[in-house]
């Protein structure tokens, strides 16, 4: 699987287009289409996977089919198939009450959306966040391998143990 960084918008959020083969899926389309357009190039879209609901993130929703959108609201915490895309959904909330981190198993990489960042986590003051709920998250998300590839929806990669080590600051 190829992984594509497209850094879009005011606020620098983290576009990724995941390629196999003909077919991508895209997590994040914060802003810009014509930059996500140029990336995806001939590619089917055969999914578009919002982390979460703030205006940095869905931005350029607008420009995909609506039959195509997954989110919360229509993700459950499981495994999923989409084409030849494997991952499992997981609730994490914290940043926002509708927050997911998406985990691909073989390829070992996690899509955290502002859930997890390179040497913090998200911001719990706005709307929708919730401390209490956040520290369940990291909790949550500390069952999981140390070597996985994080990718956050701001700013560079990390790998997880890196934030473990972290994580103990934040309650």
């Amino acid at each position: 699987m190829e992984i594509n960084r497209v850094v879009v918008g005011p606020l620098e959020t983290n576009c990724y287009i995941l390629s196999i083969s003909d077919k991508c899926l895209v997590i994040d389309p914060g802003d810009e289409y014509n930059k996500i357009k140029e990336v995806i190039d001939n590619r089917d879209v055969v999914g578009v996977i919002i982390t979460h609901h703030h205006f940095d993130h869905i931005g350029a929703l607008n420009n995909f089919d609506k039959n195509l959108i997954f989110d919360k609201t229509n993700l459950e915490e499981k495994e999923y198939n989409i084409k030849d895309f494997n991952f499992e959904v997981i609730y994490t909330p914290g940043h926002k009450e509708d927050s997911i981190t998406l985990y691909f198993k073989e390829e070992k990489i996690m899509f955290t959306g502002d859930f997890i960042f390179k040497g913090t986590i998200g911001r719990t003051d706005l709307k929708g966040g919730n401390m209490s709920l956040m520290i369940n998250s990291l909790n949550k998300i500390k069952n999981y391998n140390d070597d996985i590839i994080i990718y956050p929806g701001h700013g560079d990669k990390t790998i997880l143990l890196n934030e473990k080590l972290g994580f103990d600051r934040f309650r």
